[in-house]
């Protein structure tokens, strides 16, 4: 079984959304677990402190390193194999090809941040991978959290109908999907492609793949160099050794 376990101050955010559609079934299936724990119940005052004023001064709070170690600790212990993720806009972004290798693990342990962040001492001893979900910043990790576990667990065996829906879908290939239409065949004026309704798969899949070429090209500039960069490559792979 895949486990997931967040770590959180607001542990009753879960499982919030990914209680319903897809990840909600495959929980309630026994596919995936996921376990939300209160960071708070760590600390060691009667205030429940997780936080303190930056060193250096500064606006906002930091999560304290001791709190959290403690927290890590009692949900990862020695010998847990699953990696461990910190929810942070400095983060490495998170691709597709990542989730996907997320999703062929055991599982993860996420700590969502909160405040201005978290002390810099808990990310290295406990050897945290920072990840970002975008170029914003959010009041917590706790969305991030949702929408990391969510495109992992959509991808565990069993979760789609369909395992081709998830081969055809954007970013699994290096380019946005193509567009998607269904009946009725005309809608305000609008028709469908001719060529989805010719019946020719061939003429079909080019399309697609036209389109999605052109919308990637016209939407994600760095996506497709780097799509065409490898097309090119696997088109002149050069000299053998």
């Amino acid at each position: 079984m895949w486990r997931a376990t967040v770590l959180t101050i607001f542990p009753e955010m879960f499982p919030g959304p990914l209680g319903l559609s897809l990840a909600g079934k495959a929980l309630a299936a026994g596919l995936w677990s996921l376990d939300a724990r209160d960071i708070r119940a760590h600390a060691t005052d009667r205030h429940r402190t997780v936080d303190d004023t930056p060193a250096g001064g500064g606006p906002g709070m930091v999560m304290k390193a001791d709190v959290l170690a403690r927290a890590v600790d009692a949900a990862s212990p020695e010998g847990d194999e699953r990696p461990r993720l910190c929810m942070s806009p400095r983060g490495v972004p998170l691709t597709q090809a990542r989730v996907a290798a997320l999703a062929q693990g055991p599982g993860a342990l996420i700590l969502c941040g909160r405040f201005e962040g978290v002390d810099q001492r808990l990310i290295e001893s406990r050897r945290f991978e920072e990840l970002s979900i975008g170029d914003y910043v959010l009041s917590g990790g706790e969305v991030a959290a949702f929408a990391l576990l969510d495109a992992c667990v959509r991808l565990l065996p069993g979760v789609m109908g369909k395992e081709a829906s998830g081969a055809e879908e954007s970013f699994s290939q290096g380019l946005l999907e193509y567009p998607h239409y269904t009946r009725p065949q005309l809608f305000e004026g609008r028709p469908i492609p001719d060529v989805l309704g010719s019946g020719d798969h061939a003429k079909v899949a080019a399309w697609r793949r036209a389109e999605a070429e052109r919308l990637t090209r016209e939407r994600r500039p760095d996506l497709w160099a780097a799509y065409s960069r490898r097309r090119d490559a696997a088109k002149n792979p050069g000299p053998k050794g």
